[in-house]
């Protein structure tokens, strides 16, 4: 008979260790096994859960031959617990491949649910909740974020990153000069001694850690584009070429003169046969 074991993915404290829940003190300490980027940081936390559970580093260096160590337990049927230094593994930390394979091998996979820091920044910036999107770490390269940065200009959702302090100002940087000057939060020192929430406009973020050092990991929150912002944007360059190159360049993009016409109108608000008048020589 073959042996089932399980992995539990394991969310731990941001910072205060009195937000671990009963539940992770239960399944930590009933673990055979606690998989963890740093042992001496989940050590501490098992310290604190009077716990002399075994612990083995699992992190980005050594993720695709750990995994395969991990594998080899569950089919011993042993539980193993798969923790980061703090919040929810596999969010911009190490988890995906072990919890991909161990999927695939059919073990069971039990995710425990609790503190995750961008979940808690979003809801504390003030910004909208309804929808959002976590995008995590950017490309280092400034060339490669700004890229990243403009397919994400026009999004009308909020956006949530997260970046290390000795890249903060660059970061707040390409922010404004991509996306333009919005509402935004900097979240950092969560649920410790020291959180903090700064918010306000880019420009006025990055004016002050211009002279202030960025200390921490910081989720930073910006607020999406707006529909009046976009309409804004595209009447501003409609603007800038006359209504006779506008039809020209749709009609070169494969559209008949109509079609073209009547889309021209429509983005500069105009009546389909103020339009027309304008480009009646135009084959």
């Amino acid at each position: 008979m073959k042996l089932m074991g399980k992995l539990y993915v394991v969310p731990t404290p941001l910072g205060n260790l009195k937000d671990v829940s009963d539940r992770v003190r239960e399944v930590l300490s009933s673990s055979d096994v606690v998989a963890c980027e740093d042992t001496r940081t989940t050590g501490r936390l098992l310290s604190y859960l009077e716990s002399d559970v075994r612990t083995v580093s699992y992190h980005m260096h050594n993720e695709n031959s750990r995994t395969d160590d991990i594998i080899s337990l569950l089919r011993e049927g042993k539980t193993v617990s798969l923790v980061s230094d703090a919040g929810m593994p596999g969010i911009s930390d190490p988890g995906h491949i072990l919890i991909k394979k161990v999927i695939e091998e059919g073990h069971e996979v039990s995710v425990i649910p609790g503190p995750s820091a961008f979940v808690t920044a979003l809801v504390g910036s003030g910004l909208d909740t309804g929808r959002f999107t976590f995008i995590g770490f950017l490309e280092r390269q400034r060339s490669a974020r700004k890229k990243e940065l403009e397919n994400l200009r026009y999004r009308e959702e909020t956006l949530i990153f997260y970046e290390a302090p000795h890249r903060l100002r660059e970061f707040l940087s390409v922010l404004l000069e991509v996306l333009g000057d919005r509402d935004a939060c900097l979240a950092r020192e969560l649920t410790k001694i020291h959180e903090e929430y700064e918010r306000g406009l880019l420009s006025h973020l990055s004016e002050i850690y211009s002279e202030k050092e960025p200390r921490g990991e910081y989720v930073v929150i910006v607020r999406g584009k707006t529909r009046e912002e976009k309409e804004s944007e595209k009447m501003e360059k409609l603007s800038e070429i006359t209504i006779e190159e506008q039809v020209r360049n749709y009609m070169a993009q494969g559209m008949s003169k109509m079609d073209a016409v009547k889309k021209t109108a429509r983005e500069r608000q105009m009546r389909k046969n103020d339009v027309y008048k304008e480009v009646l020589d135009v084959e």
